[in-house]
């Protein structure tokens, strides 16, 4: 088989000789070890496997049978082979797989959505209104105290569009007029600004790994 075992000379009436990768490491080995080989081929031609009375074929056969010394050829290494004669230390590994064409990379304009599935946007989505309609709620009791108390009523967040533009501007990190006078709206803007913090810097960086590794499906 080639490289490893060719037959080189094939005269009638002489013996064979042999070339080939393997030949060549049969060789060396003789000449560091002094030792003189002959060799032949299997009668059946076979590497060898068991047969149901438990006996084996082929090169493997031959070994167990003590007719040959050493096999030489591109013969697959198996537990059952391992288990009745001894291997060498293998000196080349491969294996089968199937060659498809790449698929093409395909861009798409929803890609600014991809590091986040549709359930996380959903629940931002959500969340900045429900926030909003919060800082209205907590605006509108400060102006009730307010006017008791003969106060000022603040300008800020009178209106509900108004509080949802505050909470839209805090997600994107733009600046506004927002007053915060009183400790609850103090705590709810304070756990929604560190909210936004979180979230944009996890969008930043999955957005950063979708943008520079190449995420495809394996189509086999």
């Amino acid at each position: 088989e080639e490289p490893f075992v060719m037959v080189a000379e094939n005269i009638l009436g002489q013996p064979k000789r042999y070339k080939g990768f393997s030949i060549d490491v049969l060789d060396a080995l003789a000449k560091a070890l002094g030792f003189k080989y002959e060799i032949y081929q299997a009668p059946d031609g076979r590497y060898g496997h068991q047969l149901h009375n438990t006996s084996w074929n082929g090169m493997i056969g031959e070994l167990i049978s003590k007719r040959a010394d050493l096999a030489i050829s591109a013969i697959t290494i198996t537990p059952e082979r391992e288990s009745v004669v001894d291997f060498s230390k293998r000196y080349m590994d491969y294996s089968v797989g199937i060659l498809i064409k790449k698929p093409e990379e395909k861009i798409s304009i929803f890609s600014l959505f991809a590091p986040f599935d549709f359930a996380v946007w959903a629940c931002i989505a959500a969340a900045i209104p429900v926030v909003g309609v919060l800082i209205f709620v907590l605006n509108r009791i400060q102006a009730v105290r307010a006017q008791s108390a003969s106060q000022p009523r603040p300008s800020a967040s009178a209106t509900l569009h108004s509080a949802i533009w505050i909470v839209y501007g805090a997600f994107v990190q733009q600046g506004g007029e927002s007053s915060v006078n009183s400790m609850a709206m103090r705590i709810v803007m304070g756990s929604w600004w560190l909210f936004t913090l979180i979230v944009c810097s996890s969008y930043t960086a999955n957005l950063a790994a979708f943008l520079t590794v190449s995420r495809m499906d394996n189509p086999i």
